[in-house]
């Protein structure tokens, strides 16, 4: 999987609250979808990776740094690849977020959203 250039990481980043992600006693593979992996499989994956961003303490920070870096792998803050991208055709180029907490701001909505129970499969 090729590197985020550097040119997209906010030069305000930090890591600190990659320290307390809930992800990190998750298997990684949960949040990178291999190589054509389509369907109910991918959407199961993303679900369960969702999961455990639902309880995530950091999970605002995750999903302001990949708005703010135009992430484009994986699942971050419980937005998937999918979600990030139209977040970032929603937001015009002039005015990307580019400073902490910007992203989180721009995209408050699609941020709650994207862990909600209808996200997580979750039928009621």
């Amino acid at each position: 999987m090729p590197q985020q250039p550097l040119s997209q990481v906010p030069a305000d980043a930090t890591w600190e609250w990659q320290e307390q992600g809930a992800c990190r006693e998750a298997d990684p593979e949960l949040f990178f979808h291999p190589q054509n992996e389509r369907g109910l499989a991918r959407l199961r994956r993303d679900r369960a990776a969702k999961a455990v961003c639902a309880r995530c303490d950091v999970r605002v920070q995750c999903a302001d740094y990949s708005i703010r870096a135009r992430e484009p792998y994986g699942v971050w803050g419980g937005l998937t690849e999918e979600e990030r991208e139209r977040i970032y055709v929603r937001i015009a180029l002039a005015q990307f977020p580019r400073q902490l907490g910007e992203g989180a701001v721009a995209a408050a909505q699609e941020i709650e959203a994207a862990v909600s129970p209808a996200a997580l499969g979750v039928v009621s």
